[in-house]
């Protein structure tokens, strides 16, 4: 399985074709990413319902001219009114912004991202390590260690920033919703 087949579960997750169609009116640079993804392919792959074990959706971009914050929470506020009927937070960060705060919240200092795909590279897991936008009627989808840990329900440390504690809380929390999963140890 690829690309293609991951852009056909997308296609076929009603909730994420509203998050994409309120997204591309508020961005041109954008990527739906992490677990929203990553936990729709494995509902399907599941037989789940669309939506279970999903906690919220991640919007990214990356804006180097607004390191203060506003832009962000601005667009996280509109999106979420637009989006309030559908049963998630929506959560969407200005990737540059990252290094202001990730180490007062995870206890390990970040430099400052370049893109927002740099960004993508580093998330916790090989799986969720993924994006995907929607621009002029085509998904487009950013996988730097590809899509075979996705569909083979295999999770397997990313340990460009991500804590050992970090990756194992997360690793135990997908295998108690999603139990074909294989974790990989640290």
């Amino acid at each position: 399985m690829g690309n293609d087949e991951l852009i056909q579960i997308i296609k076929q997750t009603e909730f994420l074709q509203e998050v994409f169609k309120e997204t591309e009116k508020e961005f041109c640079h954008y990527y739906i990413g992490a677990g929203c993804i990553t936990q729709s392919v494995w509902n399907y792959l599941s037989s789940y319902p669309q939506g279970y074990g999903i906690g919220d959706i991640d919007i990214v971009y990356h804006d180097k001219t607004d390191l203060s914050g506003r832009e962000e929470s601005l667009i996280e506020g509109h999106l979420r009114q637009q989006l309030n009927y559908l049963p998630f937070s929506i959560d969407v960060t200005n990737e540059a912004r990252v290094h202001l705060w990730y180490e007062d919240k995870f206890h390990k200092p970040v430099n400052p991202y370049q893109t927002v795909e740099e960004a993508i590279n580093t998330w916790p897991s090989t799986a969720s390590s993924i994006g995907i936008k929607k621009q002029n009627g085509r998904y487009l989808v950013y996988a730097p260690y590809g899509v075979d840990d996705l569909f083979h329900m295999i999770v397997r440390p990313n340990k460009k920033i991500v804590t050992k504690e970090v990756y194992e809380q997360k690793a135990l929390k997908w295998k108690k919703r999603w139990p074909k999963l294989r974790i990989f140890s640290w």
